[in-house]
C-alpha cells in the first residue's frame, strides 16, 4: 500500500519540490508545449491558480491550432465544415468592407465586433454548421438574467447577419439561422424624456458654471435634431449657400438645414446659434469647439463626444431636476426627441429633420412616456 501524500496537487502541469536546506516547499510549472519548468514560488493557493490559468490558455491555443491544422486538410474541412472561430474572422472583414463603402458607421461596427467577440470565445471551435439555437439561447439568457437585455437584444441581431452573410457564401444550408429561432429579448425602456421646462432648467446651468461650448451644444441639439456625434462634428465649412449640410454618421444620410429653420419654442434660427457659436472669441473650424486653454485641449480643438456627454450630464445633475422612480435621468440623445416633439407641434417635417427612412422610427422619439400632459385643445 502507497504511504499517504502530505501534499496533494491536483492540477496538470503542477509540482512541487521540498528544499531541505530551509525546509520551504517551492513551486514549478511545467510547459507541456516545451516541457520547460517556471518557478511559480512558495505561496500554494497563488500556485495553483497560475497553473489552472496556465492550462486553459495553453489548452486553448493547443485546440486552435489543431482547428488551424484541420481546416487547412481539403478532406476534413469539407466534412466538418468551416468553424465559428474562421467565420467569424471573414464576417469581421465583410463588415470592414461595409464601413468602407459607407454602409456602416464606425460605431456600429465596434458594437458589431464586441457581438462577434462572444460567439467566438463561446463557440469558436464548433463547426458553424452545428451551432444550434439552444447553446445560441443559453448565452442570451445569461446576459439577460445579468440585467443585460440590451447587449442580448445586440447580440441576437448581429448573430441573424452572421448567419444570413453565412448562407450567402455557402457556408451552411440555405435557412439554416438558428439566432433567428430565438426569442427576442423584450427590453422596457426606463431612460425619462426631457421636457422643455427641464431642458430650460439645465441650459441656465450650463450657461452659469460652463463651459462656454456647452449651452451652444445644447442650442444646436434642439434646433437641428441631429445627433451628438453629428453636432460634434459640424463645421463651419459645412455652412454655405445658407444650409448647413450634415452628413449623419450613423445613417450616411445627407442633410441640407436652412439657417432660417426656427424653432419658436426658444424664440432662436439656426442662423442665431450659429452666431453664438462664432462669438466666442476663438478661431476654430468646428461649431462646438475649446473656449478655455485645458491640460490635454488646445483652444478651439475639437470636443470629444465622451466629454460632450460627461458635461451635460453634470449639468443636468447639478440642474436639481428629480426623475420619477425607476427612470435613468435623460442621456444628450434626448435633446434629439425633445426637438422631434416641438418640431412637430410647429408643424414640421421632423420624419426628413432627423433623417430617418420611417416615419415609425420617428413616432418612437415623438412617444413622451408619459412624461407630458396630453393638452386637449376646445
Amino acid at each position: 500500500m502507497a504511504r499517504k501524500r502530505a501534499h496533494n496537487i491536483s492540477v496538470s502541469n503542477l509540482y512541487r519540490k521540498l528544499d531541505k536546506r530551509n525546509g520551504k516547499t517551492y513551486y514549478q510549472y511545467r510547459d507541456p508545449r516545451t516541457g520547460v519548468f517556471h518557478g511559480l514560488g512558495t505561496d500554494s493557493a497563488r500556485a495553483h491558480a497560475v497553473a489552472t490559468e496556465l492550462n486553459t490558455l495553453i489548452n486553448k491555443q493547443l485546440a486552435d491550432q489543431y482547428s488551424h491544422l484541420l481546416e487547412l486538410s481539403p478532406t476534413a474541412r469539407s466534412a466538418r465544415g468551416v468553424s465559428v472561430k474562421r467565420w467569424c474572422e471573414r464576417y469581421e472583414q465583410i463588415q470592414a468592407e461595409r464601413l468602407k463603402d459607407g454602409d456602416l458607421s464606425a460605431n456600429t461596427l465596434r458594437s458589431r465586433k464586441s457581438c462577434i467577440k462572444v460567439i467566438r470565445e463561446r463557440l469558436g471551435q464548433l463547426p458553424l454548421a452545428q451551432v444550434d439555437v439552444k447553446a445560441l439561447a443559453a448565452i442570451m439568457d445569461e446576459y439577460k438574467e445579468a440585467g443585460k437585455k440590451r447587449m442580448a437584444q445586440s447580440l441576437r441581431s448581429v448573430w441573424i447577419d452572421l448567419f444570413k452573410e453565412a448562407q450567402h457564401a455557402g457556408e451552411v444550408p440555405a435557412g439554416y439561422n438558428p439566432a433567428l429561432a430565438t426569442k427576442q429579448p423584450r427590453v422596457k425602456v426606463s431612460r425619462a424624456r426631457l421636457t422643455l421646462e427641464q431642458w430650460r432648467s439645465m441650459l441656465q446651468e450650463a450657461e452659469q458654471q460652463g463651459p462656454a461650448w456647452l449651452p451652444i451644444a445644447m442650442m444646436l441639439a434642439l434646433v437641428t435634431g441631429q445627433r451628438r456625434d453629428d453636432i460634434g462634428g459640424m463645421k463651419f465649412t459645412d455652412i454655405y449657400d445658407g444650409y448647413l449640410h450634415v452628413v449623419q454618421g450613423k445613417t450616411g444620410v445627407r442633410l441640407a438645414i436652412p439657417l432660417t429653420l426656427r424653432c419658436d419654442v426658444i424664440g432662436m434660427t439656426l442662423a442665431d446659434v450659429v452666431a453664438r457659436c462664432r462669438s466666442t472669441g476663438v478661431v476654430s473650424k468646428h461649431l462646438v469647439h475649446q473656449t478655455e486653454k485645458r491640460k490635454g485641449a488646445r483652444l478651439g480643438s475639437h470636443i470629444h463626444i465622451d466629454v460632450i456627454t460627461r458635461q451635460f450630464a453634470r449639468a443636468r445633475d447639478n440642474s436639481g431636476i428629480t426623475w420619477a422612480d425607476e427612470s435613468s435621468p435623460p442621456t444628450f440623445h434626448e435633446q434629439r426627441s425633445l426637438s422631434e416633439r416641438v418640431y412637430r407641434e410647429q408643424g414640421l417635417d421632423t420624419q426628413t429633420l432627423l433623417g430617418h427612412k420611417d416615419q415609425r422610427t420617428t413616432d418612437k422619439y415623438h412617444d413622451n412616456r408619459g412624461h407630458e400632459w396630453l393638452v386637449i385643445k376646445a
